[in-house]
């Protein structure tokens, strides 16, 4: 039964950093496509970052380019995402979705076909 597991959710002041992690099991980790979405009380998900476990493809929402970045340890089959620069409109509910194949990197929620329960990152002014 395949599983996604976050973890590293939490409270943290504008400009903080936390690192996110998603343990995945269940499914054929290798060859695969993760991303981390999130959604804010009142709007809608979004995608925040992806990667294809089997090679060196990322890709970020504009919104997080250059403060966020998305890794990988295969051996443990789990993705990270590292948020610095932490503002307060990041705070939401940040989700992983994994799905077998390549990525489209367009972060459309339908192609992914496995979702954790998520973790709550808040950031405060």
């Amino acid at each position: 039964q395949a599983q996604l597991v976050e973890s590293g959710g939490g409270s943290v002041q504008d400009g903080g950093s936390l690192r996110l992690s998603c343990v995945a099991s269940g499914f054929t980790y290798s060859h695969s496509c993760v991303a981390w979405f999130r959604q804010a009380p009142g709007k809608e998900r979004q995608g925040v970052a992806t990667l294809f476990t089997g090679g060196v493809s990322k890709y970020y929402s504009e919104s997080v380019k250059g403060r966020f970045t998305i890794s990988q340890d295969e051996a443990k089959t789990t993705v990270y995402l590292q948020m610095d620069s932490l503002r307060p409109d990041d705070t939401a509910m940040y989700y992983c979705a994994a799905t077998p194949g390549y990525c489209s990197y367009d972060f459309r929620e339908d192609e992914y076909r496995y979702w954790g329960q998520g973790t709550q990152v808040t950031v405060s002014s």
